[in-house]
């Protein structure tokens, strides 16, 4: 059986201010601005891509940033929390550079025998930092944080589900995700050949408030797959089981389907080719604005109405 689903590829939330989510994200966790381009559907709106040196499936985060865009309300049927890999030494450096920031955090806790800190962006959105002694991605030497303590990439995610059934179906059936962990009320599943970046954590949570999407709301988690041909083949699991992807759409740096699991989160398929580097070096990723061929006959006016962005690790 050929393998389809390799993990989560990238994901993807709302902001308000877009220097305040650069700061957060680049100034304060260290990531790597790795493309600065425009909201496809959206052109006067920012799509902002941090994550690893190149990019890579299983680091990136993404953010269209809405100014003056209310805040969400995290609850059920809504990614809630994103958690990133750091190394097992790291938690105490991690504690005290949140308080450097003035960032409140809670824990260590404990989950499925990992430690972690949660804290939340400047938006609200749900951050995790989990310690991991089995990741070995690099992450991004920016400078500024020492490497041994650099965020590795994705470690999971948590969805809060209303009723789990379904949304478990979904991902065992027909995303090849296998129980790996399971807690009170808290299951983990695992995709591709498993490890940070392959998980994701469902919770259930019948006695939430519905969640409300805007700013610090993640809007959707993307999946990774090999090629075209595995979406292609991914796709028609999914009709044949009864949901309805949309058609291939190209994202530039991915290729992209898009579908609702059962609780109403928003999931995509994404193709790990072309990646960042198609348009701009490695070197370089990040340092201009991006746009797509259509677009470009707009570009004076899109660069005058988009707000300034200054992107430095502190």
């Amino acid at each position: 059986m050929n393998t389809l689903i390799n993990g989560i590829h990238h994901v993807t939330a709302l902001a308000s201010d877009t220097q305040r989510n650069v700061d957060f994200y680049v100034g304060v966790l260290g990531l790597r601005m790795v493309k600065k381009t425009i909201n496809f559907d959206a052109p006067d709106v920012y799509h902002l891509y941090y994550g690893d040196e190149t990019g890579s499936p299983g680091s990136i985060l993404t953010f269209f940033p809405y100014a003056g865009l209310q805040r969400g309300r995290k609850g059920g049927g809504q990614l809630t929390y994103t958690a990133f890999s750091i190394p097992t030494g790291a938690l105490s450096y991690w504690m005290d550079r949140l308080v450097q920031f003035d960032i409140p955090y809670a824990g260590p806790y404990k989950r499925f025998n990992e430690n972690y800190l949660r804290f939340e962006d400047y938006d609200g959105m749900g951050v995790e930092l989990v310690a991991n002694s089995e990741d070995q991605r690099p992450g991004w030497n920016n400078g500024k944080i020492p490497q041994e303590h650099s965020i590795r990439g994705f470690h999971t995610v948590t969805l809060n589900e209303f009723r789990v059934e379904d949304t478990v179906s979904l991902l065992t059936d027909v995303m090849q995700h296998t129980l790996v962990a399971e807690e009170t009320g808290l299951y983990r599943f695992q995709a591709g050949a498993g490890g940070s970046g392959s998980y994701v954590d469902v919770r259930f949570s019948s006695s939430d408030v519905r969640a409300l999407q805007g700013a610090g709301s993640v809007h959707h988690v993307a999946f990774s797959t090999d090629s075209d041909d595995t979406q292609l083949e991914i796709r028609e699991k999914l009709l044949s089981e009864g949901y309805n992807p949309t058609h291939v759409l190209d994202r530039n740096y991915f290729h992209s389907i898009y579908y609702r699991e059962p609780g109403g989160i928003l999931f995509e398929i994404a193709t790990n080719p072309p990646g960042f580097a198609v348009d701009e070096p490695v070197a370089e990723l990040g340092t201009t604005l991006k746009l797509p061929e259509w677009y470009e006959p707009r570009r004076a006016q899109l660069e005058e109405q988009l707000p300034k962005i200054v992107a430095e690790a502190r």
